[in-house]
């Protein structure tokens, strides 16, 4: 694994980093005003081999990404338990899971931010947000 600082980000770049294809290529992210925390999940999640792209921003607060093919169920696992584990998504007053989304990569690159970010892919596709109890 290599750590480079590029343009106000840190990435962390496992082994297999090519296998990301352009145009399926999104991310799971994580809004934190913790940076330490977050580079330690960050460089933990691919020395774990959960994926092999991470990064976030270079900041106290910020986003952190993690990487995937979106057609990669086994690694949408993977990161997912990876965030419930360590406590990555919100909970609501009652205790169920915040429905974050996955967002492509051409979406960014289209600006697709705020309310007109809409995505297919939610959290509640793989786990009931209630229970924490898989769907796939």
């Amino acid at each position: 694994m290599k750590i480079e600082r590029v343009l106000g980000w840190v990435y962390y770049l496992g082994d297999d980093e090519a296998r990301l294809d352009t145009d399926k290529c999104g991310k799971w992210m994580y809004f934190f005003i913790d940076k330490k925390f977050v580079a330690k999940m960050c460089e933990d999640a691919v020395k774990a081999n959960i994926v092999s792209v991470s990064k976030h921003s270079d900041d106290e607060k910020g986003v952190a990404c993690f990487y995937l093919n979106y057609d990669n169920i086994d690694t949408h696992k993977k990161i997912i338990m990876y965030f419930i584990e360590n406590d990555l998504i919100r909970r609501k007053k009652n205790g169920s899971l915040y429905n974050i989304s996955f967002k492509l990569d051409n979406q960014t690159r289209a600006g697709e931010y705020g309310n007109e970010f809409k995505s297919d892919i939610t959290l509640s596709k793989f786990v009931n947000l209630n229970t924490g109890e898989w769907l796939l």
